[in-house]
């Protein structure tokens, strides 16, 4: 259920796909941070800040699913 609750609000809600877009955009720049060996205190301090925003972006998807199950 949730799964597709999930695929339908990538269709039909813009908050969610937006949200979802950015969530695989946050993703994707921490898989390059962690790949590297080494990485600069900037880089470092860049890191935390995707993981603190990717789990917030996750957080209000998960929001918007919990609420959207309460009402279907």
């Amino acid at each position: 259920m949730n799964e597709q609750l999930r695929e339908l609000l990538l269709r039909t809600d813009e908050e969610f796909h937006q949200l979802a877009d950015q969530h695989t955009a946050l993703d994707g720049r921490l898989h390059e941070l962690t790949a590297r060996h080494y990485l600069s205190e900037p880089e470092q301090v860049e890191e935390v800040t995707l993981k603190k925003k990717k789990l917030q972006v996750k957080d209000r998807m998960e929001n918007i699913l919990r609420q959207r199950s309460q009402t279907h």
